[in-house]
């Protein structure tokens, strides 16, 4: 059967992916590989003291791109898009989206990216003993109940942005277990009873009435159905009228849910790093934690076991910041050069640099970074005056920044906890140049790293998945579907550590340690 004929027939699936810098959606077939996709850009914005996305974004921007999948289609394959045999929403984790009894936005939607809850985790944490991060949902609800804010006390729903969009298309309300994990401490079977009894007294004792587990998300695991395209959803998401209503959806899931699934990454031991807007690192537990860590989050894989994830707000900003620019002299110099070609060529070049990186040190933070410990974000270099200074160099310590507070997390991880994984998959935009973020990480972590042909196409892909197990799983486990239906076959790429380089990358977390002092220092004024 051709992929025209699995497209009219429905025997597709479509994962869409609203990320902090593009909304993707991917299209797989039943063989599971990609038929044809759709994008679009869009940023974030800083308004009033917090990143930020309007409603009219989100709407126009998923919208957006599931019209430039469908013209995909078209280009393609000469057909109308009109049927699809499940569906998958997912977007970046955490965040702050309370809506009043008719779903009336009452604050503007508060992103992961925003550090202002720092009061609310703190207490939290030590309240459930249980590291709380300033990102998750419950952070942000109660900061505001804190805060004595207006709005709390309308309160009826609070969701995070892949459950909102999953309930405009469906008229649901629940969240995959892992995303879930993204607002609220979760065990297997949903929120964590015991630590909601704790929170919901602290709630009531500031005067907050409602009880959490009834404004959040009911709590989904993967290949549960999650409800049916609704007539309504199917205009809002194509309005040109084309989409038919009654496909299935699947539980709607974070991009960490995402990134370990596309990258086979939810069994004991197995670990991804997912490295775009924000970088995460993922490795599935084989036993609980004896500490708890600031920097350390525990979350779930999308079938409920638990997973130590490593979370840095910062990542591929401001390398690609670096890379627009560099773009701007070659169109001063009368160049044309394609972007994709641009980034070969920087990142290619940035690997004939010194591993240490001649002495220049780079800290890519455009917004805070908790992890270590920088409040608002202040983008900063430095070097020493013996440092060899040309773009290799530079260009090298960008990259190398991108990973560096990642790292720091990581080895607490690795060194209070004895944690250990055979390999790390790695997937998302910074890996799309062949062997070279690869490369860096596995120095940096002292451990492989592996790339799938499918790296570039991130969580969208990831989340496709997940839509195809719900109709397609046979009765089997989220692991055992992954490993023998799925990635059998799938062409991998695998990168050792090498002395030099794991070398350069520790006298640049040295540099980088050192610097620290100053960067915070630059984030307060």
């Amino acid at each position: 059967m051709t992929l025209k004929e699995k497209i009219q027939q429905g025997r597709t699936s479509l994962g869409i992916e609203l990320g902090s810098t593009r909304i993707k959606a991917v299209l797989i077939d039943d063989s599971f590989a990609p038929a044809a996709s759709g994008s679009h850009e869009w940023e974030n914005r800083y308004e009033n003291g917090l990143w930020t996305y309007s409603l009219e974004d989100i709407h126009n921007g998923i919208r957006s791109c599931y019209a430039s999948l469908a013209a995909d289609v078209k280009k393609k394959y000469g057909i109308v898009l009109e049927n699809i045999g499940s569906i998958g929403i997912s977007a970046m984790m955490h965040g702050y989206l309370a809506f009043d009894k008719d779903w009336n936005l009452l604050v503007p939607f508060r992103t992961w990216r925003n550090t202002v809850t720092e009061r609310a985790a703190a207490e939290l944490t030590e309240l459930l003993g249980f590291n709380m991060p300033q990102r998750w949902s419950a952070s942000h609800l109660y900061q505001a109940v804190l805060d004595n804010e207006e709005h709390v006390s309308c309160i009826s729903s609070v969701t995070t942005l892949a459950v909102y969009i999953h309930r405009l298309l469906t008229g649901e309300m629940c969240a995959g277990i892992g995303e879930a994990s993204g607002m609220f401490p979760v065990d297997r079977n949903g929120y964590d009873e015991a630590m909601l009894e704790k929170f919901n007294a602290a709630l009531a004792e500031k005067g907050f009435g409602k009880k959490v587990q009834d404004i959040f998300p009911k709590v989904l695991k993967a290949g549960e159905n999650a409800g049916v395209l609704t007539a309504e959803g199917a205009a809002f998401l194509d309005p040109t009228g084309n989409l038919k209503a009654g496909i299935p959806l699947c539980p709607p899931e974070g991009d960490a849910g995402t990134g370990m699934t596309a990258t086979n990454a939810v069994l004991e031991k197995t670990g991804n790093v997912s490295a775009g807007t924000s970088i995460f690192a993922m490795l599935v537990l084989e036993k609980p934690l004896k500490g708890v860590y600031p920097e350390i989050d525990i979350v779930t894989t999308p079938d409920g076991s638990p997973v130590a994830m490593v979370h840095c707000n910062n990542c591929c900003s401001e390398v690609d910041a670096w890379v627009k620019m560099f773009g701007e002299f070659a169109e001063l110099a009368g160049i044309e050069i394609d972007k994709s070609a641009l980034y070969e060529l920087l990142y290619r070049n940035a690997m004939t640099g010194d591993k240490d990186c001649g002495g220049i040190t780079a800290y890519n933070c455009l917004s805070g970074e908790p992890v270590i410990g920088v409040d608002e974000g202040r983008p900063m270099y430095f070097r020493r005056p013996d440092s060899i200074m040309n773009l290799a160099n530079f260009f090298r310590a960008q990259l190398y920044s991108t990973m560096a507070a990642l790292k720091s997390g990581m080895d607490i991880l690795f060194k209070n906890e004895q944690a250990s994984a055979a390999q790390f998959m790695g997937h998302g935009g910074l890996f799309k140049v062949q062997g070279v973020a690869q490369q860096i990480l596995a120095d940096a972590f002292g451990t492989p790293v592996a790339v799938m042909k499918t790296a570039g196409e991130g969580g969208a892909w990831g989340m496709a998945l997940l839509a195809s197990y719900m109709i397609n799983g046979k009765g089997k486990t989220l692991p055992a579907w992954l490993e023998e239906d799925v990635f059998s076959g799938m062409e991998v790429s695998v990168l050792a550590p090498e002395n030099d380089g794991a070398d350069g990358f520790v006298k640049f977390m040295n540099a980088y340690t050192a610097g620290l002092k100053a960067e915070r220092a630059a984030s307060e004024g």
